[in-house]
C-alpha cells in the first residue's frame, strides 16, 4: 500500500472514530441539552434548545478528529505532546511565578480598584488552595486516593464551632484543636484501608465522607441536624473586635471603622494559614516521611522491600492531609458565621480532588493555579452556571489528554543519587589496610 493511501484510510479511520463520538455526545446532549423545563401557566413544558446540542456535537466531532490527527491514529499507542525540554521550562517557569504570585496575593486588597467582592473571593480562592495542598500530600505525594476529603474539613469546622459555643473558647484556641481532632479521624480513616489500594481504597474514603455527612444530619441536638449552627464567634486582632465603638479594632489605631476591616483580616488570616500549609509540606518532603511518601507512591511492594514501614507512612499521610483540612475547616466557621451538612457534600470532595489533579499530583504551584482556575473562573462566569458541569467535565477531558499528569507535573523524585564515582586503587588500599 502507498503511503497516500495508507494516509487516506488513517484519516477514513479518524473520521469515523469521530463520527461515534458525535453520535455518542448525540445520544447524551439531546435529553440533558435540548430539553429544558420552564414554568409556565399551564404548568412544567419542555422547551426545546437544539442549537445547544448542535454545538455540543461539532466541538466533540471537531475536537475527537483533531485528537487522533495530532495526539494519535486509531490503533496506534498515543504520544505525548509535550516535549521533555518544555517540562523542564514549565518547572523552572513554576519556580519564577511561585514568589511573583505571593507578592500580589500580599498586596491584593491594597491594589487600585480592589473592590470588597475581589477580597471575598480571594478569601474563597485561598481557602481551597489550602484545602489543596492539604489533600496533595495524600493523593500528590503518597498516591493514596481519597474522595472523602470533605469529611475532615467538616470536621475541623463542627469542632470550632462546638468548641467555641459551648466552652466559651476563641478562634486562636479552637485552631489547633480542630486540627488535632481533623487528624485523630485521619488516623481512624488511615486503620481500615491500610489493605486496600485503587477502586477500594476510593470507595470507602468515598463511604467515610458520606458517613460524616449523615451523622452532622441526624445528630441533632449536637450538631442541629439540616439547621446547622449558628452565632459561631469571629476572630479578633489580638483581642481587638472589629466592631463600632471605643474598644474596636478601627478606635484603637484611630481609624474610621468600615466593615471591609474584618473582610481583610480574614483575607491575610487565611493566606497565612494557606502559606504555613505550604511551608510545612514542602519541607516535609525534604525529610525522611517525604521520602517514603514518594516511594509508596511508585511502588508499594518496592517500598516494603526497602523496610519502609508502610503503615506509619499512610497514618502519617491521612493525619498530616486532614490537619490541615481542619484548619481550613475552623477558618470555614468563623468566616461564614453558620455550618451546615450541606456545606460540605461529596462534591466539595471531588472539586478539591479536581484542583489537585487538574494542578498537578505532587506540584504546588501547579495546585495553586488551578484552584485560581476552578474556583474564581466559575466565580467571574456565574451567568454561566447551567453550563459549570459541562465546562468542568470539558476541562478535565482536555487536560487528562494533552497534560495526564496535570497542568504543572511534577512527580520527580525530592532527592537524587550521587553519580557513582572511580574510586582509585589507593583509597581501596587504605580501606583494606
Amino acid at each position: 500500500m502507498s503511503a497516500r493511501a495508507a494516509g487516506g484510510a488513517a484519516f477514513a479511520e479518524a473520521l469515523r472514530d469521530a463520527g461515534v463520538a458525535g453520535l455518542i455526545t448525540l445520544g447524551l446532549a439531546a435529553p440533558m441539552l435540548g430539553l429544558v423545563t420552564v414554568t409556565k401557566p399551564e404548568g412544567l413544558k419542555l422547551d426545546p434548545h437544539w442549537p445547544r446540542v448542535a454545538v455540543a456535537v461539532a466541538i466533540v466531532f471537531v475536537g475527537r478528529l483533531i485528537l487522533n490527527l495530532t495526539i494519535w491514529k486509531p490503533g496506534r499507542p498515543p504520544k505525548t505532546l509535550v516535549k521533555p525540554k518544555l517540562e523542564a521550562r514549565l518547572s523552572k517557569l513554576a519556580k519564577l511565578l511561585a514568589p511573583a504570585a505571593i507578592l500580589f496575593a500580599i498586596a491584593l486588597p491594597f491594589l487600585p480598584g480592589v473592590e470588597r467582592y475581589a477580597v471575598d473571593l480571594g478569601i474563597l480562592v485561598l481557602t481551597y488552595v489550602m484545602l489543596g495542598w492539604g489533600l496533595n500530600i495524600v493523593v500528590g505525594l503518597a498516591g493514596l486516593l481519597d474522595l472523602g476529603y470533605v469529611a475532615f474539613y467538616a470536621v475541623g469546622a463542627y469542632s470550632y464551632a462546638l468548641l467555641a459555643q459551648h466552652f466559651g473558647l476563641g478562634f486562636w484556641a479552637c485552631l489547633p484543636l480542630a486540627g488535632i481532632l481533623a487528624a485523630f479521624w485521619g488516623v481512624l480513616l488511615g486503620f481500615p484501608v491500610l489493605r486496600l489500594r485503587g477502586d477500594y481504597l476510593a470507595i470507602v474514603t468515598l463511604a467515610f465522607g458520606e458517613i460524616i455527612r449523615l451523622v452532622l444530619l441526624n445528630w441533632y441536638w449536637v450538631t442541629g441536624g439540616p439547621n446547622g449552627i449558628t452565632g459561631i464567634p469571629r476572630p479578633s486582632f489580638f483581642g481587638l473586635e472589629f466592631k463600632a465603638g471605643p474598644d474596636g479594632f478601627a478606635a484603637t489605631f484611630g481609624l474610621p471603622f468600615s466593615g471591609l476591616h474584618r473582610i481583610i483580616f480574614l483575607y491575610y488570616l487565611i493566606l497565612a494559614l494557606a502559606l504555613i500549609t505550604n511551608y510545612v509540606v514542602i519541607r516535609l518532603r525534604r525529610l525522611p516521611i517525604g521520602r517514603a511518601w514518594e516511594a509508596l507512591r511508585e511502588d508499594e511492594i518496592a517500598c516494603r522491600s526497602l523496610g519502609i514501614n508502610t503503615v506509619n507512612t499512610k497514618l502519617t499521610a491521612f493525619a498530616l492531609g486532614a490537619m490541615f483540612a481542619g484548619f481550613a475547616g475552623s477558618f470555614f466557621a468563623t468566616r461564614q458565621g453558620f455550618i451546615s451538612p450541606e456545606s460540605f457534600v461529596f462534591m466539595e470532595s471531588a472539586l478539591i480532588l479536581a484542583i489537585v489533579v487538574l494542578g498537578g499530583m505532587g506540584s504546588q504551584f501547579g495546585v495553586a493555579v488551578a484552584a485560581l482556575v476552578m474556583i474564581g473562573g466559575f466565580e467571574l462566569f456565574r451567568e454561566f452556571k447551567d453550563y459549570r458541569l459541562i465546562v468542568f467535565g470539558a476541562v478535565m477531558v482536555l487536560i487528562m489528554v494533552w497534560r495526564p499528569r496535570g497542568l504543572v507535573s511534577t512527580r520527580s523524585p525530592t532527592v537524587f543519587l550521587k553519580e557513582k564515582k572511580a574510586i582509585s586503587g589507593s583509597l581501596v588500599q587504605e580501606g583494606q589496610g
